[in-house]
């Protein structure tokens, strides 16, 4: 369980980091530039800890799903990002593969 704990800190780590450069603008910022480096180097460094346990496919599948509905999530309460329709039946879809990835497939390190 401790590698699925490693992986979320890291996801949660590559979130902040994305808002972050968001809010660089092109890293004309200094502070959100600092922030994006720092939060990037520590989501990897975790990811990278993640890979003693948890396979590679899965866990950039988890990593990618989970930080794609993340991000539209912080997109939408930080940015006004708005999502129709279709961007939320995709992150439906995309919530559903995630679950079936860990649930169903023997694949997943469990």
């Amino acid at each position: 369980m401790h590698h699925w704990i490693l992986l979320g800190l890291a996801i949660l780590a590559e979130v902040v980091g994305t808002s972050a450069m968001k809010a660089s603008e092109g890293f004309s910022k200094v502070l959100p530039s600092l922030i994006t480096v720092v939060f990037y180097g520590i989501a990897f460094y975790l990811l990278s800890l993640t890979l003693r346990s948890i396979p590679v496919g899965i866990a950039y599948a988890v990593w990618s799903g989970v930080g794609i509905v993340l991000i539209s999530l912080v997109a939408w309460v930080l940015y006004g990002q708005k999502l129709d329709p279709a961007g939320l039946i995709g992150i439906g879809l995309i919530i559903s593969g995630v679950i079936v990835l860990n649930v169903f497939s023997k694949s997943s390190a469990h």
